[in-house]
């Protein structure tokens, strides 16, 4: 068989052997010259749907058929594919999106390049492989993210006109939300996270898919520290949708996006209170914010949130440091809500009572 390894495996290959600080990941193997019957004879197992892929019998590492593929209808599925045995390689690269994740190696080590993707590697170019980029919306998206993955990077300018253009002329319309999400999810969790939202502007493809969103300055930021502080996923997401006036609308936006219910829940949270977080200070504006985060029965995400205070929001002048919050969130929590309902003869009375407890802790701590 005719076996090479290609996609990211060797372009990350290629760019850890010229000090880029990127590990090489799970390798994709393409087989030229092949059929689905040959392949079953030697043992591989099939997992393909819409084109055949198989599992190796030992290492279980995927080998896809070389394969061409043919446009039909708009979207993400919208593709017939061809794989046969006289599919060649270079056919095989070019249906591939971007020249730098379209080179192949051989078992010895040896690279075919027919779309100059080692070159645009050492210039620091994303560059698309040919026209059949177009055919396919999600490119934009894995454009942007490789930008953020990149940030040396620069998308050429065929291929930002070439995106402009997809979005002019609707064919982005047709992406799904889980495929959007997917990609943003990869995104920011990037060292430079707003590479990708920047790209998204120019191309136009952010304000097609949420016209709504503002990117402002202090959204970026906040995003950026975000991802340097280590924030969750779920955190990153919310500080985005944050750009939205209140939680309602900045958990519908992750709502739309199919975003997990911890994202959307931290957005129902900071939408719209994000200033109001950074600046509290007092005892009653303490109790307010653990009121409506529900901090006793979510205690994790309160911590999330402070944590994030401190990381990614950052304390306003004046306002309460994060370390005396979480003091407060312990004592908020550390109320015995069961020994004041035994002490409490008329039952209607016992919410009133565990709560005033609860302000009572916290007011506690800020006079230590």
């Amino acid at each position: 068989m005719q076996i090479y390894s290609v996609g990211g495996y060797v372009r990350d290959t290629l760019l850890s052997k010229r000090g880029t600080p990127v590990t090489p990941g799970d390798r994709d193997w393409v087989v030229v010259g092949e059929t689905p019957e040959a392949m079953l004879a030697r043992g591989y197992q099939p997992v393909g749907g819409d084109f055949p892929v198989f599992l190796h019998p030992r290492t279980h590492e995927e080998y896809a058929l070389a394969r061409t593929e043919r446009k039909t209808a708009p979207g993400y599925h919208g593709f017939v594919f061809h794989a046969a045995p006289d599919v060649t390689l270079e056919e095989d690269l070019r249906r591939r999106d971007l020249t730098i994740n379209a080179i192949a190696m051989d078992r010895e080590g040896n690279l075919t390049d027919p779309w100059g993707g080692v070159r645009d590697l050492e210039r620091g170019i994303l560059r698309h492989v040919s026209e059949a980029f177009a055919e396919d919306p999600v490119r934009i998206l894995r454009t942007a993210r490789f930008a953020a993955r990149f940030p040396g990077f620069s998308v050429a300018p065929e291929t930002m006109a070439l995106m402009r253009s997809m979005v002019e002329a609707g064919e982005a319309d047709a992406l799904v939300a889980e495929r959007v999400l997917a990609e943003f999810v990869k995104g920011l969790a990037t060292p430079v996270p707003c590479r990708m939202l920047d790209v998204l502007e120019a191309c136009g493809l952010w304000e097609r898919l949420f016209h709504d969103v503002r990117l402002s300055a202090p959204v970026r930021a906040r995003i950026h520290r975000a991802c340097r502080a280590g924030c969750s996923t779920s955190m990153r997401l919310a500080l985005l949708a944050c750009a939205l006036p209140d939680g309602a609308a900045a958990k519908g936006f992750l709502a739309r996006m199919r975003a997990s219910a911890d994202a959307q829940g931290l957005a129902s949270i900071l939408g719209g209170a994000v200033d109001a977080i950074a600046s509290v200070g007092t005892p009653e504006e303490v109790s307010l914010l653990f009121r409506r985060a529900d901090a006793l029965r979510r205690t994790d995400r309160m911590r999330e949130i402070l944590f994030a205070r401190e990381h990614a929001i950052l304390p306003a002048p004046g306002a309460a440091p994060t370390v005396k919050l979480e003091r407060a969130l312990e004592a908020w929590i550390s109320v015995d809500a069961g020994a004041i309902a035994k002490a409490t003869a008329n039952p209607r009375e016992i919410p009133a009572r565990v709560l005033a407890a609860r302000e009572a802790a916290v007011a506690s701590v800020w006079t230590d």
